[in-house]
């Protein structure tokens, strides 16, 4: 069922990543996106479950509301994220929600009109509304619609991470998170850990062990009816021994401040999983006039997305040197860790006819190490299947495209490549992109077509300067003086005989699949790959070639 419904969100792109532009396909999917968001909504509040990570439905929300933006005409559809979570008990006071803002800019933009802010970690876990009398804890309930939640009393009263006697006899009406207990938890390096849904779940149960009740810890987030002091609630919250809220409390003047306690809770061991930061402005409006909605004295800024959303525009399909077959994603620019990704590797050829990305599709993204987009997984398909001609894995191999035969010049510049680098001849001032506009003007249409190369050539191709063609020829012309073992690495010699490389190339062509089996460390594998090489009709005719050019062992 959950693939159908992922299947649904279509042209979903991470803040500071979409375009702002209004595409055609969006007008009918309006609709669509709506329910595949009110679906999650009703998983995550309801049955306690997330069918996506937060970055990802965050990034959801921002493209619905932009096209909704696009398409003013279309009647919106009521949006209420809690709806199908709504209990039967009433809140006292009413639970505000959060607007989310995107970046430092929006929320430098909200501090200058704000004083006296305070900052605290967004907890990670399951909002509740506890009402004590006379001191004593008589009902807790959960968030629900944030008017009306469900009873869940009976299991707060075993939590002893929950205050049950007050030490003052006084009625008394907080709102707060209930989350899961974890040792020295950095949130930049081990994620959420599903530490909400562990909670929900075990609040939701008919009876709560003794065990996991002593894993819940409660963490104030708002005394409504408090005084208009901040550091007077806290103080009074810390007396009663809800220590958590003014120990992860801080009062911020402007944006740097701001930034530093973000990066700080981010990166910094806390005993609870968190997604960001809120921003709370002491003053506020009454209690009973708050409002099941986004409050203004209140907003989040959430870590930076782990994830991104992203649309593929294309698929192409990159050949290697030894004729591996990589597809490439093309994708609409997304951001990730402030950086700007438009390529991912859908890794091998397998996987992605596996996964059957299509352009249209969408796709979750992430940083491998902090620095290398990765293709995590598809989280929906583009209705219309565009096709796409995969290359053939039986046309590439280890021994095909030493000329521009049709479909092989991705494989001769790989090969090229790979021989003017540090692995090959290493000739100064050539790489891939001066390989690329040789072939490109005509001047290279098999492998060694280079060491013929002369000044009134390079003439030819416009943007070459005289001290370019210059440069370009020295380059080429050094590779004459490189040592045969060095010319044979860079014909690509299959990397076991590179050790072995006793003799002149009539040598190592006379050895047969037994004789290099005789060589210590080389396998039934590799010898037949040696042999092949060898006497490859392709390969021979290259080194009878490099024998013409008087290139020393041929």
């Amino acid at each position: 069922m959950m693939p159908l419904l992922l299947a649904l969100l279509l042209s979903i792109l991470p803040f500071r990543g979409w375009a702002e532009e209004c595409p055609d396909t969006a007008r009918a999917q309006v609709n669509t996106l709506t329910e595949q968001i009110r679906l999650w909504d009703d998983s995550y509040h309801r049955l306690n479950q997330s069918p996506v990570s937060d970055e990802l439905y965050d990034q959801a929300r921002q493209r619905l509301t932009h096209w909704r933006r696009c398409f003013p005409e279309s009647p919106p559809k009521p949006d209420n994220p809690l709806a199908s979570s709504r209990g039967t008990l009433r809140h006292p006071i009413a639970h505000t929600g959060l607007e989310k803002l995107l970046d430092e800019q929006a929320v430098g933009a909200w501090l200058s009109t704000r004083q006296d802010v305070w900052i605290q970690p967004k907890v990670d876990g399951v909002a509740v509304t506890l009402v004590y009398r006379q001191g004593r804890l008589r009902q807790v309930i959960s968030r629900g619609d944030g008017l009306m939640g469900h009873d869940w009393s009976a299991s707060a009263r075993r939590i002893p991470g929950i205050v049950q006697q007050l030490p003052e006899p006084i009625d008394l009406v907080l709102q707060g998170e209930l989350y899961w207990h974890l040792d020295d938890h950095v949130q930049s390096a081990n994620g959420g850990l599903n530490a909400r849904s562990k909670v929900a779940g075990l609040m939701n149960r008919l009876e709560l062990s003794d065990a996991d009740a002593a894993g819940i810890g409660l963490f104030v987030w708002a005394w409504p009816e408090g005084p208009g002091s901040f550091t007077e609630r806290l103080a009074a919250l810390a007396r009663w021994g809800f220590t958590d809220s003014r120990r992860y409390s801080q009062p911020i003047r402007d944006i740097a401040e701001a930034t530093h306690w973000r990066a700080y809770w981010y990166n910094h061991p806390l005993p609870f999983a968190s997604d960001g930061v809120v921003l709370h402005q002491a003053q506020r409006p009454p209690a009973r006039r708050w409002k099941a909605s986004e409050p203004y004295w209140a907003v989040a800024w959430k870590y930076p997305a782990a994830k991104a959303l992203a649309l593929v525009r294309n698929v192409r399909f990159k050949i290697g040197r030894t004729g591996r077959i990589t597809p490439m994603l093309e994708l609409e620019p997304v951001q990730l860790d402030d950086r700007q990704i438009s390529r991912v590797s859908a890794g091998s050829l397998k996987r992605w006819q596996t996964l059957d990305i299509r352009p249209g599709d969408q796709v979750s993204i992430s940083l491998a190490g902090q620095v290398i987009p990765r293709l995590d997984e598809v989280i929906l398909r583009n209705a219309h299947r565009a096709d796409l001609a995969a290359p053939d894995p039986r046309d590439f191999h280890a021994l095909s495209c030493w000329q521009l035969d049709p479909g092989c010049e991705e494989q001769l510049l790989a090969r090229l490549t790979w021989l003017s680098g540090n692995q090959g001849l290493a000739l100064p001032h050539i790489g891939r992109e001066t390989w690329n506009v040789l072939i490109q003007a005509g001047l290279i249409a098999s492998f060694l077509d280079w060491l013929t190369l002369d000044v009134a050539e390079l003439a030819n191709i416009e943007g070459f300067g005289d001290s370019s063609r210059t440069r370009v020829l020295e380059s080429l012309n050094s590779a004459r003086q490189r040592s045969f073992a060095q010319w044979l690495k860079a014909l690509g010699v299959p990397p076991a005989a590179r050790n072995n490389l006793e003799g002149d190339w009539q040598t190592l062509v006379a050895r047969d699949t037994q004789a290099w089996l005789a060589i210590d460390g080389i396998g039934p594998g590799r010898a037949a790959q040696l042999s092949a090489f060898f006497r490859d009709p392709q390969v021979q005719a290259l080194a009878d070639t490099l024998r013409v050019a008087g290139i020393d062992g041929f």
